[in-house]
């Protein structure tokens, strides 16, 4: 099976040759919305996409050029573990979609904290997040419609999508390593807090797009 990594992005002109030189054996897809990246690219077999802004879109417009039968969706701020094509071919032998543990990259306990929570979160739900590096099969991507046009929670609705759907998501040991930038701009207890409550609005059905005002 041969897999597409998509990358969205958005002025990551500093991370993006180092995500892309981290990756071997795939294609490659770079999908922005300003085209201030994609200058920066400097690896020559790298497919190009400018789309509308927003990651669903992003993401979408990459999947229209990917070739691939697997689709894997790739924060630039994210770190694939160690032979990640390896433990992706042996998911879907069972099932359709799946994703990584989160990992961040931080000495930090209370990193070791949230990586557990989320952990527990995403192996309960089974509904990951897009920083855990979430693949799926092309042709379950095509036949739920992709990404949602959604100004945030476009990972939460692909997920909800897939499980009713009827197909099954495993969500695996190994780990990612993601940036802590996140947290650390605003600080961990306010920006988890924060994402905890509007995330609990989503599924209380308060629209994406009046989330995004608190986001």
């Amino acid at each position: 099976m041969s897999v597409s990594v998509i990358i969205p992005v958005f002025n990551e002109q500093e991370n993006i040759n180092k995500i892309i030189a981290s990756l071997s054996d795939c294609e490659i897809i770079v999908s922005d919305c300003n085209g201030e990246t994609l200058k920066a690219v400097t690896d020559e077999n790298v497919i190009k996409v400018i789309s509308e802004k927003g990651r669903g879109n992003q993401q979408n417009a990459g999947a229209e050029k990917a070739a691939g039968d697997i689709l894997l969706f790739l924060h630039a701020d994210t770190r694939l573990p160690e032979n990640w094509q390896i433990k992706i071919s042996e998911t879907l032998k069972k099932y359709d979609c799946g994703a990584f543990s989160l990992g961040i990259d931080s000495t930090r306990g209370i990193f070791r904290v949230l990586e557990r929570v989320s952990t527990f979160r995403s192996r309960i739900t089974k509904i990951p997040y897009g920083d855990q590096a979430i693949f799926i099969r092309r042709e379950l991507f095509e036949k739920i419609g992709g990404f949602r046009d959604y100004p945030i929670f476009e990972d939460f609705r692909l997920m909800q999508d897939v499980k009713r759907s009827g197909a099954g998501i495993h969500i695996l040991k190994d780990r990612v390593l993601t940036s802590p930038r996140r947290w650390q701009k605003e600080g961990v207890i306010y920006t988890t807090a924060r994402n905890w409550l509007i995330t609990i609005l989503y599924l209380c059905g308060v629209s994406p797009r009046k989330l995004k005002k608190l986001y």
